[in-house]
C-alpha cells in the first residue's frame, strides 16, 4: 500500500516538534499532508454570572491558543513547499472523535505525536476513531526519535490473531522496502488453535511473497509482560518501527484496549504502526 495522504493530528502541546515530524513524513513520501489541530473544550460549570464569565474567558484563551498553533502550522507547511490542508477543532471529545473518524476515511495513514499521546482524552479519541471507526492505520511518533514510513529495520509482533494479520496487510508495501523484518512471536504456542506447528512460518511466507526479508524470532517472556518483551527487543535490534495489531472491544462509547495495546499507546520509544 502506498501512502499518498497523511492525516496528522496535532495538539497544542509539543505542536512544533510533532508538526515537523509530520512534514518530514509527507516530504519523504511526496504525500499530501492534512493537518488537524485539536483541543478538547473545557466543560461548562455554574450558571451564575461570575462563573460564566470566567468560563468564557478561559474558553476564549484556549481557542486563541489553538488558532495560533494553526497559523504557525500553516506557515511551516507553506515554507515546506507541501501539498497540504489544515483545520482546527475545539469541541467535546466525542465530537472530536467523530470528526477524526470521518477525516481518517480519506487518509492512507494517520500520524500522531507526543502532544496527542500525552493527552488522555485526545489519545482515546484518535485511537478510537482510527482503529475502530475508520479502519485506517495509525502511526505513533515518539518524542525523542525520528519517524519514517520507509523503515529499514522493523519488528513485526505476530500472535496469529486477525488484528495482527490486518496490520501485516496494511504495512506489506512498507515492509517490502525494509532491509529486515523481525517477525517476533512471544511465548509461541505450537498447537492448532495457537500459533500452529511452526509458529510464525505462515505469516513469514505471506510477507515474503510481498518482497519482505523476514526473520522469525520466537521469544520466551520469562514471565515479563509481552509489551515489555516487544519494546526491549525492538531497542536491542535497533528497530526504527514496530508493526502490530490493535486489540480491544467496545463498551458503550468507550474502547477497552488489551494490556499490550494500552501500554504501547502510552509509552514506547520506537515508532509504532497500529492496525485493527
Amino acid at each position: 500500500m502506498s501512502f499518498k495522504t497523511i492525516l496528522a493530528l496535532i495538539g497544542t502541546a509539543t505542536s512544533e516538534a510533532d508538526l515537523d515530524k509530520a512534514i518530514a513524513l509527507s516530504a519523504e513520501l511526496e504525500a499530501h499532508l492534512s493537518v488537524v489541530v485539536l483541543r478538547t473544550a473545557i466543560s461548562t460549570f455554574g450558571v451564575d454570572y461570575p462563573a460564566a464569565a470566567a468560563w468564557l474567558d478561559a474558553r476564549q484563551k484556549e481557542i486563541d491558543e489553538l488558532i495560533d498553533v494553526r497559523h504557525k502550522a500553516e506557515d511551516r507547511c507553506r515554507r515546506g513547499g507541501l501539498s497540504f490542508d489544515i483545520d482546527h477543532i475545539y469541541d467535546d471529545r466525542f465530537i472530536i472523535e467523530s470528526n477524526i473518524g470521518m477525516r481518517a476515511m480519506y487518509a492512507d495513514v494517520v500520524v500522531l505525536g507526543e502532544g496527542i499521546r500525552s493527552d488522555d482524552d485526545l489519545r482515546k479519541a484518535a485511537v478510537n476513531a482510527t482503529a475502530f471507526d475508520s479502519g485506517t492505520p495509525l502511526v505513533l511518533m515518539p518524542a525523542l526519535r525520528p519517524t519514517s514510513l520507509k523503515p529499514k529495520n522493523v519488528l513485526f509482533a505476530w500472535n496469529s490473531r486477525p488484528q495482527a494479520a490486518s496490520a501485516a496487510k496494511a504495512a506489506a508495501g512498507m515492509l517490502a522496502g525494509a532491509d529486515a523484518v523481525h517477525l517476533v512471536v512471544v511465548d509461541p504456542d505450537a498447537s492448532y488453535f495457537g500459533n500452529g506447528g511452526e509458529p510464525g512460518a505462515d505469516m513469514a511466507a505471506f510477507l515474503s511473497r510481498h518482497g519482505a526479508k523476514v526473520f522469525i524470532e520466537q521469544l520466551a517472556s520469562g514471565e515479563r509482560a509481552a509489551q515489555d518483551v516487544i519494546r526491549q527487543h525492538a531497542l536491542e535490534l535497533g528497530c526504527d518501527m514496530i508493526v502490530m495489531g490493535a486489540y480491544g472491544h467496545s463498551r458503550l462509547r468507550e474502547r477497552v484496549f488489551g494490556g499490550v495495546t494500552a501500554s504501547i499507546l502510552e509509552d514506547c520509544d520506537v515508532p509504532v504502526f497500529l492496525m485493527r
